[in-house]
């Protein structure tokens, strides 16, 4: 593996950390920045609307989604293939959302996406989620 490689290697890692990082402390500009404009957002595997084309209508659902719930994502184990300026990769993932007022789920699962790079970054152009697992931990009783 070149040094070119494993650097573009570090760069997509750190991409992640910051999509989960962002994404849980909702700093929801930030983590639009992580997406390219074209976004292709696919979470009908796990229950999710079917696939969903560009970033403002991804981004608008998967903040209508959890907005109000508290969330821990973890991603690790990636499978990452460069060629040239885009990338494929592969993530285990768990995450645990906590619904306001409602129920809470830990799911667990693959993020499986394409990466591309602009002007010297990588941003994610296409992220599929699928699930093998979730515990579903019902609201509290009043």
């Amino acid at each position: 593996m070149s040094n070119h490689t494993l650097s573009d290697r570090d760069a997509i890692c750190e991409l992640k950390a910051r999509y989960c990082r962002f994404l849980d402390t909702k700093q929801w500009d930030a983590w639009t920045d992580l997406f390219t404009e074209n976004l292709v957002l696919d979470t009908s595997e796990a229950g999710g609307p079917p696939p969903i084309n560009g970033r403002a209508e991804a981004i608008a659902m998967v903040r209508a989604t959890i907005e109000t719930a508290r969330t821990a994502h973890q991603v690790h184990t990636p499978e990452i293939a460069i060629t040239g300026a885009t990338a494929q990769g592969i993530w285990a993932m768990q995450d645990r959302v906590i619904f306001e007022g409602g129920p809470a789920m830990t799911g667990y699962g693959h993020y499986a996406e394409t990466y591309v790079k602009i002007g010297g970054e990588w941003k994610i152009a296409k992220t599929k989620l699928t699930r093998l697992l979730i515990d579903f931990t019902p609201a509290p009783q009043a």
